[in-house]
């Protein structure tokens, strides 16, 4: 541990440096970092600020030294109020991201957006569009984001489900495991009766290039729209031009930067939507008003469920682990139309056999884009036979949120199987066109 002043680096953080100081930081790779200290609550990590507008984590075990180089000087969020006057009600539910805060250069503070009045200063077009209710349910980072804070988000959501003053529900997430969400509220919300739009910014408030400002307005357009699916909206292209409507079983993060990062696989938009409000429809939704039963949350999930990715000279015995740990579902990503080594020394055919007894194993396409077949090649034959359950055109990260959502209802291996082959969340694509790939 590199000391300063008699108290460890690690100690000095708490002790000498403050959110909003501008710091040069050396890591003991060599590389030196220019960047604004950041409040965080990780132990293990420093959040920082980069010249880019990015915030990243910083190990502290690979820092050996910071110094204070300046401090921040800019405007904090304004106090005064601004009134709506729009007749329609939506709740923005916080559940961290880059989007639900705004930096307050003064102390470098991430400033939540925890007041309708913060969020109508990012965007105040937005109450023109909607009055505005703000509803916190959690600010982590969300690669942190865990089953227990699905569980939050759905009871949250149930909640103004059954509010009828409330026309719509927008919830603010972080990127990297936004579409793990949107899935999983996609499985655990029933009977959805009103639009539950989820939506981010790659690039956060403060920087010119954000996508915040249009991400939001689209979302509020969303929220007030017919459209009564859990889907998110985003960019749909590097420029402020529209943002698209994506089913929320059917969207993968593709890129880590751009703001257009959000696509549809194996599906086409629900929509596009534009800045002045004027939403094209592009395939199928089910429509406000469709389902008569009152809407809830089911959320029994079974935690011990995984997601593994096959790769040449991969090692069976990883089935091994699993299953010591008591583990009741796997999802393998599977190459092509649904192969993993089935001889020589790296087979896993007898593995499956073994453990499908026990634990439901299903493949996923690692393609991502089209569907597993069993039926064109006799390794995937074999597979079947051995107890493999071929899960179509499915998102492998879709297919590990179903496996959880599943058997948190049933144990019974057969019912189980039987319910990863029913559509129950749009989940498949009834058919592909050609147009969906690389949409």
């Amino acid at each position: 541990m590199v000391k300063k002043k008699g108290k460890s680096i690690k100690q000095s953080y708490r002790l000498s440096y403050k959110p909003g100081d501008v710091v040069r930081i050396s890591l003991s790779s060599g590389e030196e970092i220019k960047a604004i200290i950041m409040p965080c609550d990780e132990k293990n990590f420093l959040l920082v600020k980069l010249d880019s507008g990015y915030n990243v984590g910083i190990a502290k075990e690979a820092i050996k030294n910071i110094e204070k180089i300046g401090k921040t000087q800019l405007e904090k969020f304004p106090e005064a109020k601004i009134e709506s006057k729009a007749e329609k009600n939506i709740v923005v539910i916080i559940a961290g991201g880059t989007i639900s805060s705004r930096v307050d250069y003064t102390t470098g503070a991430v400033s939540s957006l925890m007041k309708p009045e913060n969020l109508l200063f990012l965007v105040p077009e937005l109450s023109n569009i909607a009055n505005i209710k703000i509803d916190f349910a959690f600010s982590v980072l969300s690669e942190n984001i865990n089953a227990e804070h699905w569980k939050i988000l759905a009871k949250k959501v149930e909640k103004w489900l059954n509010d009828e003053s409330i026309h719509g529900i927008i919830i603010t997430h972080g990127t990297d495991t936004l579409h793990y969400t949107s899935s999983a509220l996609s499985f655990m919300l029933k009977n959805v009766n009103k639009p539950i739009v989820i939506t981010y910014a790659q690039r956060s408030s403060d920087r010119p290039s954000t996508d915040a400002i249009l991400n939001l307005k689209a979302s509020a357009y969303v929220a007030l729209s017919d459209i009564a699916e859990v889907v998110v909206v985003g960019h749909g292209s590097i420029e402020d031009k529209f943002c698209y409507v994506l089913r929320g079983t059917k969207v993968r993060k593709m890129h880590t930067s751009r703001r257009d990062t959000f696509r549809p696989i194996n599906a086409l938009p629900i929509a596009k939507v534009f800045d002045d409000g004027r939403i094209e429809i592009m395939s199928e939704y089910k429509h406000k008003g469709s389902v008569k039963e009152k809407p809830y949350a089911d959320i029994n999930l079974e935690e011990k469920v995984a997601l593994i990715k096959f790769y040449p000279n991969s090692d069976p015995s990883i089935l091994d682990f699993y299953a010591n740990k008591g583990y009741k579902g796997i999802i393998i990503e599977a190459t092509g139309m649904g192969h993993v080594c089935v001889d020589g020394k790296k087979s896993w055919l007898e593995k499956i056999k073994k453990y499908s007894k026990k634990i439901l194993i299903c493949f996923a396409p690692q393609t991502l884009y089209g569907s597993l077949n069993p039926y064109v090649y006799a390794t995937a034959r074999k597979l079947q036979e051995a107890g493999v359950v071929f899960l179509k055109d499915i998102l492998p990260e879709t297919a590990f949120v179903k496996l959880s959502y599943v058997l948190g209802k049933t144990k019974d291996l057969e019912k189980a199987k039987t319910l990863m082959l029913e559509n129950l969340a749009n989940e498949f694509s009834e058919r592909e066109t050609p147009e969906m790939f690389l949409y």
